[in-house]
């Protein structure tokens, strides 16, 4: 059975890191969690299609869709070993491999042996030397972190309480550098936070990002194919690096931070243990400071200290630092109502009708909403604070919706005007018995409406007799007309037209 066609937006990750972060490909389908021949496929197909990265502007899901959709391993010989300790110190470097330094080891040794002995022979040395080398991390490549099981408390200066900072702790895999800040929580904000600070502290950005399955960052945390949280996603998108969860229950995939935790609580938080702090900024102030010094501490082994290894690993390898620093936003996954609506924290905000009962991608930023359809966005409007609202955009709205929302109680009583006082009096008088004006627009748009039937003289006449009777319908003022009730008031001040002139009739100087 053929495995499911990835979605669109995942095939724009892979895309997006094989041809900007360069990849390959088995690093690219570990990132992605899929396999190598489905990345292979998808890149020949992007190539086969004249596409790279960044894709041409304005290309949406649909038009990507379009343009989308058409080892041997070496004989094992002879005798000489490998100096285990250089390969190990070569692995370091950015872009060396296995495969490259046994086909160097090759070139020197005709009759050396295969590349599967060579990995095997490899990861057995690895075993036996010391657990500071069991890993090896390219300087820039990887950064892991995390969130420390201890707490450290913090005093509310106005109440006097104490709630309970967290920890983040990351580590830089080639010189062990620790970052440690203490964040109010552990949620989504705080974490994408806490990176933003982080990749600000570094002055660049890794190529990876190594995490724990937390549910600020990893929403299915399955072992073959972990689903990202979206907004996780889109900052590590804009920093230009790559999210890889550690495997669930594996804790040597992260080992660096595990250290490291350990660490810092040891060396920060065991020597605050007494300290009181009152705000975040305090207590930052003094895990920096404590911080900076464990990180100039001269590492046994090393003869070297954790800046110094940053500076000449780690530093020359980061990738450009991204400026201004990530702003946060959630993504939410809404379904339009038919009043072509969307839903986000309690309030309201239109979209254009022809979407109604699609699901739309809702990006909800600090200051404004951003919705999206198939990559394609559709809407954007201003927060707004209050719960329980609308805001609607009249381009969203069906033309008839639309010349209906521009009616307000000033134009209806100026529209009720020109038929004549009586139709205006009666339309104030609607609007005036409802809790809210906008409740009798229908009902004086109705009675106004009469006037195509019967005629704007008869509808005034008709409208002062329902002043007099207090009628308050469409259907009062129809059935005068209707019945003809309305003549009465027509005839109520009849013209005065000017005597005929004529012989018999002898005008006022008569009696004078």
């Amino acid at each position: 059975m053929p495995t499911e066609r990835l979605s669109m937006r995942r095939i724009r990750d892979v895309l997006r890191l094989k041809f900007e972060a360069g990849l390959s490909d088995r690093v690219l389908a570990t990132a992605v969690a899929i396999s190598k021949g489905a990345v292979a496929s998808y890149v020949s197909r992007a190539r086969a299609a004249g596409l790279s990265w960044p894709l041409p502007a304005g290309m949406d899901d649909t038009a990507l869709e379009r343009r989308l959709f058409p080892g041997q391993p070496a004989p094992e010989a002879a005798r000489p070993l490998p100096d285990w300790a250089a390969v190990e110190r070569e692995l370091r470097r950015r872009g060396v491999t296995r495969a490259l330094l046994w086909q160097e080891y090759r070139a020197e040794q005709p009759d050396g042996f295969g590349y599967s002995w060579f990995c095997e022979a490899y990861d057995a040395w690895k075993s036996q030397v010391s657990p500071t080398m069991r890993q090896s991390h390219v300087g820039g490549e990887k950064v892991f972190v995390d969130f420390a099981g201890d707490t450290i408390g913090v005093i509310d200066p106005d109440s006097g309480e104490i709630w309970q900072a967290k920890l983040f702790v990351a580590c830089m895999g080639a010189s062990s550098l620790v970052f440690a800040e203490a964040r109010a929580s552990e949620g989504l904000a705080e974490w994408l936070g806490a990176h933003v600070n982080l990749f600000a502290a570094l002055g660049g950005v890794p190529k990876f990002v190594v995490c724990d399955n937390l549910k600020s960052a990893v929403t299915n945390p399955d072992r073959h194919d972990p689903g990202l949280n979206r907004s996780y996603l889109e900052m590590a998108t804009y920093y230009g690096t790559a999210i890889l969860p550690a495997r669930p229950g594996k804790p040597r995939d992260k080992a660096k931070v595990e250290q490291s935790v350990l660490l810092a609580e040891r060396w920060i938080l065991a020597r605050l243990r007494n300290a009181r702090f009152f705000s975040l900024a305090e207590l930052n102030a003094a895990i920096s400071a404590l911080t900076a010094e464990l990180n100039a501490r001269l590492m046994r082994g090393f003869g070297a200290s954790r800046a110094e290894l940053f500076a000449s690993l780690d530093v020359p390898a980061l990738r450009p630092l991204r400026t201004p620093p990530y702003a946060f936003a959630r993504w939410r996954r809404c379904r339009v109502g038919p009043d072509y609506h969307v839903e986000a924290d309690g309030h309201w905000y239109s979209v254009p009708y022809g979407l109604i009962r699609q699901l739309l991608d809702v990006r909800i930023g600090e200051a404004t909403l951003e919705v999206f359809h198939k990559g394609e966005r559709v809407a954007s409007h201003a927060r707004v604070p209050n719960r329980r609202g609308h805001t609607t955009i009249p381009e969203h709205m069906p033309s008839a919706h639309r010349r209906h929302a521009q009616w307000t109680p000033a134009r209806l009583l100026e529209e009720a005007g020109r038929i004549g006082p009586s139709a205006m009096a009666l339309c104030d008088a609607v609007m005036a018995a409802r809790p809210h004006p906008e409740q009798g627009f229908r009902t004086c748009l109705g009675i106004l409406g009469l006037a195509r039937s019967y005629g704007a003289v008869r509808l005034e006449a008709a409208c002062a007799r329902g002043v007099s009777i207090r009628a308050r319908s469409v259907g009062s003022i129809r059935s005068i007309l209707q019945n003809g009730l309305d003549r009465a008031f027509l005839d109520a001040e009849p013209e005065r037209q000017p005597p005929p002139a004529h012989g018999n009739i002898r005008g006022g100087g008569y009696f004078h």
